[in-house]
C-alpha cells in the first residue's frame, strides 16, 4: 500500500483498504462520522503513518516501512475496538 500511495495517490483507497479500516480511520483521526465515498489511497497511507508517529512536515520524506507498520497495528485495534462496540450496540460505523 505503501509504494502504490506512493504511485497513484488519488486511487479509491478501497483498493488496498477494507471499508472499516478507512472508517476507523477517518473516525479516530477527524472525530466525526466517515463519508460515504471513501477517501483517496494516498490521503489513507499519510492518515495511517500518522497513526504510526509520522509528522509530514514540510522537509520531511515520504512515510516508511516503520511509520506504516505502527500505524497498521493501531488501525487494526481501532477496527476492533469499533466492531466490538457496535456490536455492544447493534450498529455499524
Amino acid at each position: 500500500s505503501l509504494m502504490l500511495g506512493r504511485a497513484c495517490p488519488e486511487l479509491d483507497c478501497e483498493l488496498i483498504f477494507e471499508a472499516r479500516e478507512w472508517r476507523a480511520a477517518y473516525l479516530v483521526i477527524k472525530r466525526c462520522p466517515p463519508p460515504p465515498v471513501p477517501p483517496r489511497l494516498g490521503e489513507m497511507v499519510e492518515w495511517v503513518a500518522g497513526l504510526g508517529g509520522y509528522l509530514g512536515r514540510k522537509h520531511d520524506g515520504p512515510p516508511g516501512p516503520k511509520a506504516m507498520w505502527i500505524g497498521l497495528q493501531r488501525l487494526r485495534e481501532f477496527v476492533i475496538a469499533l466492531e466490538a462496540r457496535d456490536a455492544l450496540a447493534g450498529t455499524y460505523v
